[in-house]
């Protein structure tokens, strides 16, 4: 079981409370725990990653085991902690403003 941590809107959206577990058939990527996420809460699909070109939305940001995983490739191996559910991957709205 892979544990994942949302943010409260979407949360809110998926009408869901605490963490998200899922199981991800296969190698335990970003964009494999994305992928199972969109499949179990279709209301989610979009709002984390473009729906034509599946990037990552402006202001949102992947963690895990303390590691800022944003910019990295969504095809890398998450961490085993990760994968073993030891550590949750999370999702975080970032906030920007002055």
């Amino acid at each position: 079981m892979i544990r994942v941590v949302l943010p409260a809107h979407l949360r809110t959206l998926a009408k869901v409370t605490g963490e998200v577990q899922l199981d991800v058939p296969g190698e335990v990527t970003t964009r494999s725990v994305l992928d199972a996420i969109e499949a179990r809460y279709p209301m989610l699909s979009g709002t984390i990653r473009d729906h034509v070109t599946q990037q990552r939305r402006p202001f949102v940001r992947f963690f895990a085991c303390e590691e800022d995983l944003s910019h990295g490739s969504v095809d890398t191996p998450l961490p085993d902690a990760v994968t073993a559910g030891r550590e949750p991957f999370i999702v975080l709205g970032a906030i920007a403003g002055g």
